[in-house]
């Protein structure tokens, strides 16, 4: 028997039919495993009926929602490859993704129909989409398409040969592209597995836990969790987009346990908090990443008596890192903590050795779960993963029990004076000034140190001035750390996943410079 992700669904329909295993936020729609299963086959059936081999690519364009789960299983059940797209992306970044993985097929929903016959008017010049499926109303439906709910009620519910699985791919994720083209990281059924054995032999989720999904699902940081609640045979709550007011109201009607939210997030959902209204009795924990957490929001959130457990991962790992146990997550607030349970941590100094406890240096991680490497692209995987390490470009520090703490991107490290700068530090001694609503620092040319750290603030507070935050950090950053410049904003520019957009910063403030 091999290891294929769509039996997750089949095997939880056969131990727990009844079991709530999905509720659509948007629709209201609510499905058990059964009928799941029985919508995954279907999806799976179409796919073969209608050409698709093992290894073909299936892109998704689609907002978080119960045809995204469906088309992901439904996919992996028959050997086909999901190829999730980004749907912040335009048409050119969309139109590059498509034609370097190849897909054939594309399932999208009708809130990009525009954009996608944009892509289809391309020819194969714009990709090698052969057949294209439309979610949402049958009137809709452009003409080179065929409807979602058509095809699914012309397949068949039964379960699907099995053809694929183990070593076979399962999913392409295309990095981010903040600098550069975008990666596909490539994953198989066994990665994927391991990401969620591990995930799900270290952290706090267990059997029929509802787990609330707010991150677009075409991230690892929303679909591990969405794997491992599957495979816990507990409920995922999605949401088709975060929603500051919304989650705190769902945190009581679907008694959710455990779900996850990035720092930016979590700052936003603080604005919207009525401890006299929202009930979070059931809440035992949120999980936190894809950016350091700042040291003052764990502690906020713990005197609302929600625990923040930071967690460090990659698309590379399939998610896992590291991840901070409870009865750590107050005592070591901003630590990542420890490295999950089938993975392996380490930090280097330039010279590949094992870095003393406490001294900065890069972050490498071993395991199972680490990606097959980069999709067409043999010089970068080489270069990414050396003797089975990946290597991250995070920088970070060990101390002498294990404990991790990210610092920075090594591409993010500013070099004032010969002295190395973390921006994510002067960030958290920013954001523990009242009034203060986001920030995020750069460095700028500097004739007398090199580099210097500019502060780009979204304040809540108009009294809050460059003088203000410049005193406040005098007290808790040594000076060649300190912000010389501070520029005032109404937003900071950050990707889907709530990771800071600093070439746009970068870019935005190119003309500053320090003395």
């Amino acid at each position: 028997m091999q290891n294929n992700i769509g039996r997750f669904i089949t095997k939880r329909a056969h131990l727990n039919p009844t079991t709530e295993a999905l509720v659509d936020v948007t629709s209201g729609r609510r499905l058990s495993y059964v009928d799941l299963n029985d919508r995954c086959n279907k999806v799976a059936n179409a796919l073969v009926d209608g050409g698709m081999n093992k290894g073909d690519r299936v892109a998704t364009l689609l907002m978080n929602g119960p045809e995204f789960v469906e088309t992901f299983f439904g996919t992996a059940k028959v050997g086909g490859v999901i190829v999730a797209l980004n749907w912040r992306l335009v048409a050119d970044e969309l139109s590059f993704i498509l034609t370097d993985s190849g897909a054939s097929t594309m399932v999208f929903g009708s809130a990009f129909t525009g954009i996608v016959t944009d892509l289809h008017s391309r020819g194969t010049d714009g990709t090698q989409i052969t057949r294209w499926i439309h979610v949402g109303d049958a009137g809709d439906c452009p003409d080179f398409a065929e409807s979602y709910d058509a095809v699914l009620a012309a397949a068949s519910d039964t379960e699907p040969a099995e053809t694929a699985g183990d070593d076979d791919l399962l999913f392409i994720m295309y990095t981010s592209g903040t600098t550069g083209l975008p990666k596909g990281a490539m994953h198989s059924h066994n990665t994927a597995l391991w990401s969620v054995v591990t995930a799900n032999t270290t952290a706090d989720t267990r059997y029929g836990d509802r787990y609330l999904i707010c991150l677009p699902l075409f991230h690892v940081g929303a679909l591990n969790p969405l794997l491992s609640i599957a495979n816990l045979g507990g409920t995922a709550v999605i949401m088709s987009e975060f929603d500051p007011h919304r989650i705190w109201q769902l945190f009581g009607e679907e008694k959710i346990g455990v779900t996850l939210a990035v720092p930016a997030m979590l700052q936003f959902m603080l604005l919207t908090h009525d401890p006299a209204v929202h009930d979070t009795s059931t809440l035992r924990w949120i999980m936190s990443g894809a950016a350091p957490v700042p040291e003052s929001l764990i502690r906020t959130y713990a005197d609302l008596g929600i625990e923040i457990h930071q967690v460090y991962g990659l698309t590379e790992t399939c998610g896992p890192g590291c991840l901070i146990s409870p009865e750590d997550a107050i005592s070591r607030a901003g630590s990542t903590g420890k490295e999950f349970f089938y993975t392996k941590v380490r930090v280097v100094n330039e010279a590949g050795d094992d870095c003393d406890a406490d001294e900065s240096g890069e972050v490498l991680i071993a395991g199972p779960h680490i990606m097959l490497g980069y999709w067409n692209r043999p010089e970068a995987t080489a270069e990414a993963v050396v003797d089975g390490w990946l290597k991250t470009g995070d920088i970070a520090t060990m101390d002498a029990d294990g404990f991790v703490y990210i610092q920075d991107r090594i591409k993010d490290m500013i070099i004032s004076g010969g002295e190395n700068v973390y921006p994510a530090e002067i960030e958290n001694a920013i954001l523990s000034l009242d009034g203060v609503n986001d920030v995020a620092v750069i460095g700028v040319p500097s004739e007398k140190w090199g580099e210097s750290p500019l502060a780009v603030v979204v304040r809540g507070d108009e009294s809050v001035d460059a003088a203000a935050i410049m005193a406040h950090c005098e007290d808790k950053l040594a000076r060649f750390k300190q912000p010389r410049v501070v520029e005032f904003v109404e937003v900071i520019p950050r990707n889907p996943t709530g990771k800071v957009l600093k070439r746009v910063l970068r870019e935005q403030f190119a003309e500053v410079s320090v003395g």
